[in-house]
């Protein structure tokens, strides 16, 4: 692939640059494409993109294994941020010149991007927008789990799974602004970071987590955030205290699986139903961020009102980004690697 000079010239002479996943490839499989750069159509905006990254949906994605993920090639990219260069019929052309946020699904992997004005995010000014690309899809899902499904108050303690990721980072920090006692799961080399955030950490590699959860919470906790799946599923709720709630919201721990992709989500769904219809005083849920998407106006107000929230905690300082590393689209291979290895806390961010 070209170097990342190359990329910020493509960019500035209008050429477009997109990183194309061809099919289930190595991270070095990923094509680095040139074309030319498409105009918006009414009521739709184009942006120049300035942020955009790797987040687990794109991991899953490049093994076939993300479940509805569109057929191959396509462009990945969950979400990016950037501005606007030019508007479309319909749409106010004061807008140009302005840095927004997008959640895309697929497609944020290139130099520019098409998408309808509706879907525009404001990003505040004081917030740049490598910091705002970690925020985008995490704070979201973070913000909506917190405040939409457990309903957490201060002085309630939840268990996050994964706490130094790139949701949970940010999931924690959301929670201990709002006054709520967190325990995190974590490999070691994470721990100080994460007690810096005031997080009581345990190791999953080498502690028994459930034993130790029920050692800092012996009535049990209030909420459970599981990204793992499988048996973590329900190591979760059986850690609730009553009134307690699991939300669920992926299925990591079936990532090198083969077979059907969407059968880890479905186990996780029946699971779901079969504790609601207990009489246990819990819940349980299974979290997707696009929910609620066929009624589109709906849906893109609630994520304009959340997404804001997420952006204000960050302007003044009650959100800290946590960046992983930075990386071109031309070494998009290292940053996929980077971003899979395990070894990181937070996002890893592409810039074309």
């Amino acid at each position: 692939m070209n170097d990342a000079r190359q990329d910020h010239s493509d960019q500035e002479n209008g050429q477009l640059t997109q990183v194309v996943l061809p099919g289930k490839v190595d991270p070095d499989g990923l094509r680095l494409t040139r074309g030319v750069v498409p105009a918006p159509a009414k009521g739709q905006v184009l942006v120049a993109v300035e942020a955009t990254g790797i987040s687990f949906a794109e991991q899953q994605m490049r093994r076939g294994r993300y479940y509805d993920q569109p057929p191959f090639p396509f462009v990945p990219g969950y979400d990016l941020v950037g501005t606007v260069v030019s508007t479309g019929d319909g749409v106010d052309p004061a807008l140009r010149g302005r840095r927004f946020a997008v959640l895309t699904k697929v497609g944020g992997w290139a130099s520019h991007v098409v998408v309808d004005a509706a879907k525009l995010v404001r990003v505040p000014d004081g917030v740049s927008a490598v910091d705002a690309e970690t925020v985008v899809v995490n704070g979201i899902t973070a913000w909506q789990m917190l405040h939409g499904r457990a309903r957490i108050h201060a002085g309630q303690t939840i268990l996050v799974h994964g706490a130094n990721g790139g949701v949970g980072s940010t999931l924690v920090q959301l929670a201990r602004t709002a006054g709520v006692h967190v325990i995190g799961t974590a490999s070691a080399r994470h721990h100080d970071a994460l007690r810096e955030l005031g997080v009581m950490p345990i190791d999953y590699r080498h502690e028994n987590v459930p034993a130790r959860v029920r050692e800092l919470a012996p009535d049990g906790v209030d909420a459970v955030f599981d990204h793992v799946g499988g048996r973590s599923v329900v190591d979760s709720w059986r850690l609730l205290a009553k009134g307690g709630t699991l939300v669920s919201y992926g299925s990591a721990s079936t990532k090198d699986d083969t077979g059907s992709k969407q059968l880890p989500v479905l186990k996780i769904l029946a699971r779901v139903l079969l504790w609601n219809a207990l009489p246990t005083g819990r819940s349980a849920s299974f979290y997707n961020i696009w929910a609620g998407l066929k009624r589109e106006d709906k849906f893109n107000a609630r994520l304009r009102h959340d997404l804001t929230e997420v952006f204000e905690a960050m302007r003044s300082g009650q959100l800290t980004a946590q960046v992983a590393d930075v990386l071109p689209f031309s070494r998009v291979a290292d940053a996929l690697r980077l971003a899979e290895s395990g070894t990181v806390a937070g996002k890893v961010v592409l810039t074309p």
